[in-house]
């Protein structure tokens, strides 16, 4: 039988390995990334708030996003990008540390997908009821939605992690640059039958429950605009639909090719810096997707840029 005294509280981490050639480019590279999530993730979220004209349930739902994006990547990449600076010998993370950055790595992966079923459930109330969305989509309404989008996420990454912290450990090796829930259950040498189980039911659930409401959704978006002759509704729709939809592509396309990846195991520095790039990748373009298609930002954006250019003519 296992032993308790061979749960170390320090682990090592493996960390992305990359050549000396390029571990100055890599590190460039994901801290301009990270810096870019930084600044327009928490940009778009005080504009919102600022700004009473944004105060519409699109846009407030649409927060949940970069809440999520600055929370996923603030936790990962400032220690991944120390751990690149360090030999791997000095790669050590404490275990409560690595158990809260798999918690908040798994919430970032979920709750991506709740908060994009959230919004599309409101193109959906607008689009389609379009007379109604304003006695559906309450503040009250916003808040239901939101909650439940990020309670869910915490209900079952409550359950995933549960379910691996019970686990005695008899190793000490993170072969992952950063924490999540299959690399400390990897540390047990007990059965992980249930945390297998539950893992892959957790995510097959969730991926079908995503996809599936998002396809439906956008079925019965497609044939209302079909059925109507309402040109500047099928525009409407177009746009603000297109917007969610790529949002939600290239998540769900970061999310496959990690999974793709996992099956070759002769990839694996490949799966791991596609795990990376899973949540760089949304963080850097949501803010810019929504900001590109939304009139209301580009409207004050342009506002502000015009008042900057007026002030310093008028102190002269």
């Amino acid at each position: 039988m296992e032993n308790y005294t061979y749960n170390s509280f320090n682990l090592q981490l493996e960390g992305l390995i990359v050549s000396k050639e390029s571990t100055y480019t890599v590190f460039l590279f994901l801290f301009f990334s990270y810096l870019l999530i930084i600044v327009a993730n928490v940009g778009i979220a005080i504009l919102v708030f600022i700004d009473k004209n944004l105060h519409q349930p699109m846009y407030l739902l649409f927060c949940n996003l970069p809440l999520n994006d600055v929370l996923g990547n603030s936790i990962m990449v400032p220690r991944l990008l120390l751990d690149m600076l360090r030999p791997p010998s000095e790669r050590i993370i404490s275990y409560y540390e690595c158990v809260i950055q798999a918690f908040t790595t798994h919430i970032f992966g979920t709750t991506a997908h709740t908060v994009l079923m959230i919004m599309a459930f409101d193109r959906y109330v607008a689009i389609c009821n379009p007379l109604r969305y304003a006695a559906i989509m309450t503040n009250k309404m916003v808040i239901k939605l939101t909650v439940s989008a990020w309670g869910v996420s915490f209900m079952l990454v409550g359950i995933l992690l549960g379910l691996t912290i019970r686990l005695n450990r008899c190793r000490t090796l993170i072969t992952n640059p950063y924490c999540d829930n299959a690399s400390l259950f990897k540390l047990s040498c007990e059965d992980v039958f249930i945390n297998n189980v539950y893992g892959l039911t957790f995510v097959v659930v969730l991926v079908t429950v995503s996809i599936g409401s998002t396809v439906l959704t956008y079925t019965k978006i497609a044939v209302v605009c079909l059925m109507s002759n309402n040109k500047s509704l099928n525009r409407k729709a177009l746009k603000t639909c297109s917007t969610h939809l790529f949002a939600y592509l290239i998540m769900i396309s970061s999310g496959t090719l990690i999974i793709i990846l996992h099956r070759f195991p002769q990839y694996s520095d490949y799966r791991k810096m596609a795990a990376i790039l899973f949540h760089i990748i949304p963080g850097c373009l949501n803010p810019i997707i929504y900001g590109v298609q939304s009139k209301e930002i580009q409207k004050f954006l342009s506002q502000s840029f015009q008042l900057r250019k007026v002030l310093p003519s008028f102190k002269c």
